[in-house]
């Protein structure tokens, strides 16, 4: 166990992390914490390192410097530099399955119906009662919308409906906070709609969540802070209020225009 939880302890908070690929630098000192029940999104341009700090948040992948707590409680490493990994596979694994992950391809077992997809993990990883799952995972189908599609296999839904899926099924894992990766980038207009509505949904009921996103209204709408990320560093970040509508840095300036013609 970890050092007692006080009430300021974010739930997942990075200090000074550094990623790179080889030579390539793609994180280089980016700090940022999710205090329980604050919607955080990340906004920047392709390449800015959005989706790579997300991915570190949750140990997907390893960075070469910098810190990861998760609830107050620091990721334990080994190594040095590009050598430089996670030392506990037992605290990779909690923190892991706390921190749900919903990928912008929707990840989904097309071998499984949609009710195998969203129980498989709380049984096999979390080894929690079947007949218990079934019953939040059909929960958590309904409130997304497509609690009738149960028994229908991935390749039988849109891809706005797959989308839902994947989100009720990192629901199901009752983690502490969500994270999404570009979560409506890959579908038309009108199925985005759909998952957009479940996020609301999601950020009213106050579930602590970080959204990398391509969508400025949906982190308009519902972020309590914005971070905009340039090259690889925070280059501004504050509420949406202030970063929409008063953007202090040049460049985020620039990038807004460029996003509101296109």
């Amino acid at each position: 166990m970890g050092p007692p939880l006080s009430i300021q302890d974010p739930v997942i908070e990075i200090r000074d992390l550094h990623k790179a690929y080889g030579a390539l630098e793609v994180l280089k000192g980016v700090s940022i914490a999710a205090p329980k029940g604050h919607v955080i999104s990340l906004i920047g341009s392709s390449g800015s390192g959005k989706s790579t700090l997300l991915r570190c948040c949750n140990l997907l992948e390893d960075s070469q410097q910098g810190a990861v707590h998760f609830k107050g409680e620091p990721v334990s490493w080994r190594g040095e530099g590009h050598a430089r990994r996670p030392s506990d596979a037992g605290q990779v694994l909690r923190i892991r399955t706390n921190l749900s992950m919903v990928f912008q391809q929707f990840n989904l077992w097309s071998h499984m119906t949609i009710l195998q997809n969203v129980m498989e993990a709380p049984v096999t990883v979390l080894g929690r009662d079947r007949a218990e799952v079934e019953a939040a995972a059909r929960a958590y189908l309904d409130k997304v919308g497509i609690g009738d599609k149960c028994d229908v296999y991935p390749a039988q839904l849109s891809g706005g409906q797959q989308q839902r899926a994947a989100i009720a099924r990192a629901l199901c894992m009752e983690p502490e906070a969500l994270l999404f990766d570009e979560p409506t980038s890959a579908l038309d207009p009108e199925l985005e709609q759909e998952v957009i509505r479940v996020i609301k949904d999601l950020a009213a009921e106050g579930r602590t969540m970080l959204i990398v996103t391509h969508d400025m209204k949906l982190a308009a709408d519902v972020s309590d802070t914005v971070v905009f990320l340039h090259q690889g560093l925070i280059e501004e970040q504050g509420p949406p209020d202030t970063l929409f509508g008063a953007p202090k840095s040049e460049r985020l300036r620039g990038f807004l225009s460029a996003t509101h013609a296109a």
